[in-house]
């Protein structure tokens, strides 16, 4: 989620990564708004607004707040923010976001090694982007960001390239993820509700989440 701003010849997308939890911390969070940031920049993007190339820019800042209490979200009222908890254990294994076009969800640190486009993936979900129906990109060249794990792919982009496609290490490595000039198209940023010069992308779901391995072993949260 974010909001989005008319500069000049420029759409400035503006998102601020909040992070807590036990595995969360001021240097991963860094890395995270980074990545974002380096990634939904490298194609140079634009769309087409008001009959005139627009180029779309993201800024992305981020804080780590450890104390960050479920009310801070609920009552949140910014646009910009966008709320992880992270840890390193996750039902299902898997990071993920509340829904397409969302402001929460929580990410599994083993997700989130240098490179990994996992933040950048989940970052598109939350401005709306889901995964493509056709998740076979063989003779198709480099995957997408919004690609999902298992997605079958040219063997130089797979976890091991000597292996048959499907099977394990088979699949694609999201680490070869990039953006590409068709995923800033798909933000229809065009269609979106102006009013003085500024929009909203996605949405408020401003869920707080309990850490998994405290509902696993049955603690208290």
């Amino acid at each position: 989620m974010g909001t989005v701003e008319i500069e000049t010849q420029s759409l400035i997308i503006n998102s601020h990564i909040i992070t807590y939890g036990n595995a969360a911390d001021e240097a991963l969070t860094a890395l995270i708004a980074e990545e974002i940031e380096s990634m939904w920049n490298e194609p140079k993007g634009t769309v087409q607004f008001d009959g005139s190339t627009f180029q779309v820019l993201f800024k992305i800042t981020s804080l780590y707040s450890p104390e960050l209490s479920d009310i801070d979200i609920y009552q949140n009222l910014d646009p910009r923010n966008n709320y992880f908890r992270i840890e390193e254990f996750s039902h299902g294994n898997i990071s993920f976001v509340d829904g397409l076009g969302c402001n929460s969800g929580y990410f599994k640190l083993e997700n989130l090694y240098k490179g990994s486009t996992t933040a950048a993936h989940e970052y598109g979900h939350t401005l709306g982007l889901d995964h493509p129906d056709d998740t076979d990109l063989r003779g198709k060249g480099v995957p997408g960001i919004m690609f999902p794990r298992g997605t079958l792919v040219d063997s130089q982009y797979q976890y091991e390239p000597d292996k048959p496609a499907g099977t394990k290490g088979g699949t694609m490595h999201p680490m070869y993820r990039k953006v590409k000039q068709e995923d800033i198209e798909q933000l229809k940023l065009q269609k979106l509700d102006f009013e003085n010069g500024k929009a909203i992308i996605g949405a408020f779901t401003n869920y707080w989440h309990p850490d998994h391995a405290a509902i696993n072993d049955g603690g208290e949260l």
